[in-house]
């Protein structure tokens, strides 16, 4: 019997096994192979070139410059995401006055759970041709617009948003902030709301602050929670490919000015797709996946903590 059951179940999972072998893991080995070869990415003919595109990447400035912008989208974005969404979902269930009813949320929080939501509904694609509008470097772009009708800045000299390598990056890191901060109200708020209300009404009862409730009962609840979104935004640092490529200036991909919102994939894409050096391509994927791997496996191994029941 027990044999029997056995070869029902892989009866079942053989066909979609394979299926994600072949368009899955497939590509990542064969991107592993061609990593180490000069291929070119118009023919089959390559050469072995060993670790070569490997060491060439260390010694390479641009991909040393995109790095680094991974890295500090790395270090803002998780931090600033979910710190907000943390805060607003904590208003938006429990930080409303209590009253007969209990423990509540601020007035009109299924509103604001919709708005918040909005920009995670439309795509990357539109986001970024939207904030390019917005970030119009002339009279005609709306924060410069506002800025000139408040006097707080010269309309013979706006200010270039998208053009300035100081700013270009940070411009890209608060739309990224904008568009996830909505999504993980939602999945926090999913997660607040499961915890039985009594717990918040305890706390207070017995003297703790809305500061203290969130810090002692709130986030060591939402732990698990917070855990994944961390290593999502975490991969989504790593990557910002589809907003830097459509809303920054530059040749092919965006990454402009002077490669001041280069990261990784964009680099990657120019360098497969425009410059013909698709086996130097294929080692900066391996690359970000061992990145991305290794990031996500320490994030988890360092924010693990003992699951509290309730």
């Amino acid at each position: 019997m027990q044999q029997g059951k056995y070869r029902f179940v892989t009866g079942f999972l053989i066909v979609p096994v394979m299926l994600y072998a072949v368009f899955m893991i497939w590509p990542y080995v064969q991107t592993f192979g061609y990593s180490f070869t000069n291929w070119q990415g118009q023919s089959q003919e390559m050469s072995f070139v060993g670790l070569d595109n490997y060491t060439a990447l260390f010694s390479d400035d641009v991909f040393l410059k995109a790095l680094w912008h991974n890295i500090l989208l790395l270090v803002f974005l998780p931090i600033a995401t979910i710190l907000l969404a943390l805060f607003f979902a904590f208003m938006v269930n429990v930080g409303g006055r209590g009253g007969s009813g209990g423990i509540r949320g601020v007035r009109g929080s299924g509103i604001y759970k919709i708005l918040f939501f909005v920009p995670h509904v439309l795509s990357i694609a539109i986001l970024a041709v939207l904030w390019r509008a917005i970030y119009r470097g002339d009279v005609a772009g709306l924060i410069n617009g506002v800025f000139i009708k408040l006097g707080l800045s010269d309309p013979a000299h706006p200010i270039e948003w998208l053009n300035d390598p100081d700013l270009v990056l940070w411009c890209v890191a608060f739309v990224l902030l904008w568009w996830g901060v909505g999504f993980y109200l939602v999945l926090f708020s999913a997660a607040m709301q499961s915890v039985p209300r009594e717990i918040y009404e305890a706390a207070l009862l017995d003297g703790a602050s809305r500061v203290q409730s969130f810090f002692k009962v709130t986030l060591p609840l939402l732990w698990d929670t917070v855990q994944t979104a961390w290593v999502y935004l975490a991969i989504l640092a790593m990557d910002c490919f589809a907003l830097i490529s459509v809303m920054t200036p530059g040749n092919s991909f965006g990454g402009g000015p002077d490669h001041n919102s280069e990261v990784m994939a964009t680099y990657l894409m120019r360098n497969f797709l425009s410059f013909g050096k698709s086996g130097y391509a294929c080692a900066m994927g391996v690359v970000i996946m061992l990145l991305t791997l290794f990031l996500s496996l320490v994030t988890l191994r360092v924010s693990r903590r003992e699951r509290i029941e309730y």
